[in-house]
């Protein structure tokens, strides 16, 4: 069950957190692993490990906010089945702190560079009349966040492709769906606690931890665990849905 065997995979934002790991779970699954990152040392640095275990992927530098980085790349895939948009930022603010400057980052990266994929990739899963795409979306997508205002704006634009693409190309054969998911550890969180709170590193990470009702943080592997399956045919018969992976975060807290 959940083999990709013979399967190709673009995966962008794969260098680190979430796109890493499912990176190397579907290449773990047998997929040939595109890795799109904008950083070449941590693209690498995926590949590294995919190849330790005998598995087999290309790396490609890339910024996804820039469609003609993707369209080149894309040109250079012979084939491609699956494609998982991860690449994203982050950013902590209100709608007045937030700058104009700040609010087209976030843009730039999370909404075009969902976009820019979807542009480059669709026309070839229309030609071979199949193709998965999974999107990364987020909680912030569904309720409301506490100074997330941009992030949160760039997560619901994704969460609103998705069921875009759904609907639009149903009779191609092409399935879209996406995840959202809480509180993930990651290195982004690590950096953002060490940077914002030294010396209270462990309570913050405690703290944080402790605003899912599970009382801890996800995965990256639990979230790639949930990407697989809905890669995979077992999920041929789902598409344009959104999949909380919280913690019992939107439907627990009070």
């Amino acid at each position: 069950m959940f083999s990709l065997k013979n399967k190709s995979a673009i995966i962008t934002g794969a260098g680190s957190g979430i796109g890493k790991a499912i990176a190397e779970n579907f290449a773990k699954a047998g997929a040939l692993v595109h890795i799109l990152d904008l950083s070449l040392e941590q693209a690498e640095a995926t590949k590294t490990i995919i190849e330790g275990f005998g598995g087999k992927s290309v790396v490609h530098s890339v910024d996804v906010s820039k469609q003609e980085d993707i369209k080149t790349v894309v040109k250079k895939i012979n084939e491609v089945d699956i494609l998982v948009n991860c690449a994203g930022i982050a950013h902590v603010g209100n709608a007045v702190n937030t700058s104009e400057e700040d609010l087209d980052r976030v843009y730039r990266v999370n909404v075009k560079g969902t976009y820019n994929c979807l542009h480059e990739v669709l026309p070839k899963f229309i030609e071979q009349d199949y193709g998965v795409i999974l999107n990364i979306a987020s909680i912030a997508a569904w309720v409301g966040l506490s100074d997330r205002f941009a992030y949160s704006m760039s997560k619901g634009a994704v969460f609103a492709m998705t069921l875009s693409v759904a609907k639009d190309y149903l009779s191609n054969n092409i399935r879209c769906n996406s995840i959202s998911p809480a509180r993930v550890h990651t290195p982004f969180v690590d950096g953002f606690i060490q940077k914002n709170y030294p010396g209270k590193e462990k309570e913050m990470f405690d703290k944080l931890s402790k605003t899912q009702p599970i009382g801890r943080m996800g995965t990256t592997e639990e979230i790639a665990n949930l990407a697989l399956y809905l890669c995979s045919d077992e999920a041929s018969f789902i598409t344009g849905n959104d999949y909380p992976i919280d913690g019992g975060f939107i439907k627990l807290n009070s």
